[in-house]
């Protein structure tokens, strides 16, 4: 990851000073023959290639979330509560039922066996 940050860093200050320097007014911005619609369209197509690399750095940095895989049976600890979780209980017959509980931080979730 530390190289994915180091190639970013790089890359940004290559091209903040190059994008810098072309975003400043020029004599041609103040040009009154020329329509402000197409003064905003050039600028755009002159540099959308810039916003396409910034919009893959937020993709592959993405929300900084991780994920850990768990082996299939053990059992795992909420670390917050949970509000309206989908669970399947056990009516008076012993039958499965489709219900919903609060489930409280510190509470251990485990998958039943394949048999019941």
């Amino acid at each position: 990851m530390k190289w994915l940050v180091a190639l970013i860093t790089a890359v940004l200050q290559a091209l903040l000073p190059w994008i810098a320097k072309k975003s400043r007014p020029t004599a041609e911005d103040a040009n009154p023959d020329r329509d402000t619609r197409d003064k905003l369209r050039r600028r755009v197509r002159q540099h959308w290639l810039i916003v396409i690399p910034l919009l893959l750095t937020l993709l592959i940095c993405g929300c900084g979330t991780r994920t850990i895989y768990v082996p299939d049976g053990t059992p795992v600890r909420l670390r917050e509560a949970l509000k309206d979780v989908k669970v399947w209980v056990k009516d008076a017959n012993g039958e499965p039922v489709a219900g919903k509980m609060d489930l409280p931080e510190g509470w251990y979730a485990l998958p039943l066996p394949e048999d019941e």
